[in-house]
């Protein structure tokens, strides 16, 4: 069902009309008690539709809306869609109308409701006082507003949980479908943001991987979650919009606000970074140290400093890489006799 814009009449001009029509029923009722008292059958007349003007008039003041910036109020007449009101003002529209949102008291992790509790918590006896909050919690916001489910532990590509959690700006762009379309549009875009992180997730590992095609064009690459966490958000960016297109919200953004190894792993995990790490310092320094070695050996014979054979120089090469390699400072002792 498409949005259909609504042209209601001012409020204000109806709101002093019904003012002067209730002026007008007192004027009747003391008109007529004027006429009655003098024997006149047209006084009884005048203060019945006065009296009866009284007891009824209150129901065109339901008709009037008030319509902030940034909100939309959706209307059915006796189960027919009228029409959604989406311009900011004062209205009138007809009494017997019923706003519609049925998520307007679902709470999630977000931000932006309109009237969020205070419809709910506001109440005053009498049918004008209920109809006022009733219609006030009615109204659908179309301001862009924030989506924060809770963390969910999802398996990488390699099979290791991980926890992540996700921010998703989302707004209304066509209440009609978002209204009439789910059962509730709230609730239906958490459950498919819950299912887009997972659909998404389980492509990529934590950390890169050789051999992963994450892009499922059939050739690895080097994408993963902690790496690649931006093309990761708009991989779930889409996957949400593609499910919530026909509930009128547009995805606005979506950002990984929470990433990291499953408790039960995780400590395993840090033992495993930090032995690669340890490996990837240590081959640098044995890569810097062997260049240090030729480069000594290259200068000594340049420069005729001195000749060594073949096992001199594998001694010297020896020392040079413990003392170089060590992870402590090596002790050095002064040969004071001949080198050979």
């Amino acid at each position: 069902m498409q949005e259909k814009i609504m042209k209601p009449r001012n409020g204000m001009s109806m709101l002093i009309l019904f003012l002067l029509l209730y002026g007008g029923a007192i004027a009747l009722i003391f008109f007529g008690s004027g006429l009655s008292n003098q024997g006149n059958m047209l006084g009884s007349l005048l203060i019945g539709l006065g009296i009866f003007w009284c007891i009824v008039g209150f129901i065109p003041f339901f008709g009037l809306k008030v319509i902030r910036p940034k909100e939309a109020i959706v209307l059915t007449l006796f189960g027919n869609y009228t029409g959604t009101i989406r311009e900011p003002g004062f209205y009138y529209v007809n009494p017997f109308s019923s706003a519609v949102n049925p998520a307007a008291k679902t709470k999630l992790g977000q931000s932006g409701d309109v009237d969020s509790g205070g419809g709910h918590k506001f109440f005053v006896s009498g049918a004008q006082g209920n109809a006022q909050v009733e219609t006030s919690s009615k109204k659908i916001s179309l301001k862009v507003m924030t989506l924060s489910n809770s963390k969910q532990k999802v398996n990488d590509v390699l099979g290791n949980p991980v926890d992540i959690g996700i921010a998703v700006m989302w707004r209304v762009t066509d209440t009609a479908m978002a209204v009439f379309n789910v059962d509730n549009f709230k609730e239906y875009l958490s459950l498919q943001s819950d299912s887009a992180v997972r659909n998404i997730v389980r492509n990529y590992p934590y950390d890169m991987a050789p051999g992963i095609d994450t892009t499922g064009d059939g050739e690895p690459d080097e994408g993963s979650l902690r790496g690649s966490s931006s093309l990761v958000a708009e991989r779930i960016r889409q996957e949400i919009q593609s499910k919530v297109e026909e509930a009128g919200i547009e995805i606005i953004e979506a950002r990984i606000t929470y990433l990291a190894y499953a408790q039960e792993i995780a400590a395993v995990m840090l033992q495993r970074q930090q032995a690669s790490a340890i490996i990837d310092a240590r081959k640098m320094i044995v890569e810097g140290a062997v260049g240090m070695v030729e480069m000594a050996l290259e200068k000594l014979t340049e420069n005729n400093v001195v000749e060594l054979d073949d096992e001199r120089k594998a001694a010297m090469v020896s020392n040079l890489l413990v003392v170089l390699c060590g992870s402590k400072d090596a002790q050095p002792i002064v040969n004071s006799g001949s080198l050979y």
